[in-house]
């Protein structure tokens, strides 16, 4: 069954005295449940915008989006959103930021305490709790914002490039974690990323995205069994999902270029 459909979504932006801009055109996908999918594709194609537009911080031109076969008219406690920036409250400890949700929720001050602690152990911030995000690094802050959005078990997980900012060492390390916590809720993710070994690691499928106006070019079925590991990506199957994958990037950005 589908968790997640966009039907034939159109976004445009008509900035005042400025020509009118398609930023996608017609997209349609779905998304099963427990899928873990991800959309790649050039730089401007609108990957970001229609991450925004699933989970209600924005309205598509026409086209529709459900959830569980709900329509998505607004922000919901159903969808969690983890951004690139770390979107932490400096102001909270660790511990209150992944409280924050269930809080305003009105869940009790012991079930989120403890449901908390649970979670900041599951990534791996054990004995940091009563530290405050200026204390943390890059790495550790979005730790924090994945424990976040994952104490609020929403129905769907969106990651906007959530490691793309990190080095590489320490983006690699997160990369593993997602895995290792994924494998065991299962939940189900729609991910945006630039870099394609993140994309064939991570995704049960892997959707190639046009230059803008952004459509979805072509689904790609990543069928590399799970558990999965960051060896994974000196094997010749990924290899070879790497060089389809490239191959179709590079056709858009040539055609973006010309």
């Amino acid at each position: 069954m589908n968790k997640l459909r966009i039907d034939d979504v159109t976004l445009q932006f008509a900035p005042k005295g400025h020509q009118g801009i398609t930023a996608l055109d017609r997209i349609s996908l779905d998304v099963a449940d427990k899928e873990f999918a991800v959309i790649v594709g050039p730089s401007g194609c609108g990957k970001s915008s229609l991450l925004r537009l699933v989970a209600g911080l924005g309205t598509p031109t026409t086209g529709h989006i459900y959830l569980d076969g709900s329509e998505v008219i607004a922000p919901g406690r159903e969808r969690g959103m983890v951004f690139q920036s770390y979107t932490l409250f400096p102001w909270l400890t660790i511990q209150e930021n992944v409280e924050f949700g269930p809080k305003i929720a009105g869940v009790s001050k012991a079930e989120r305490s403890a449901a908390a602690r649970e979670m900041i152990a599951q990534v791996g911030l054990t004995g940091f709790e009563k530290k405050y995000p200026k204390q943390l690094s890059g790495g550790m802050m979005q730790r924090v914002a994945l424990a976040r959005a994952l104490l609020n078990d929403p129905n769907i997980l969106l990651m906007d490039e959530p490691f793309g900012a990190l080095d590489s060492q320490t983006r690699s390390l997160m990369q593993e974690l997602l895995l290792k916590i994924w494998e065991k809720s299962h939940k189900t993710v729609l991910f945006i990323t630039h870099d394609i070994d993140e994309a064939i690691l991570l995704g049960d499928s892997v959707y190639v995205m046009t230059a803008r106006p952004g459509r979805i070019k072509q689904r790609i079925k990543i069928d590399i069994p799970r558990p999965r590991s960051f060896d994974l990506v000196t094997s010749p199957e990924f290899m070879t999902l790497k060089r389809e994958i490239m191959g179709l990037i590079h056709e858009e950005a040539v055609l973006a270029a010309v």
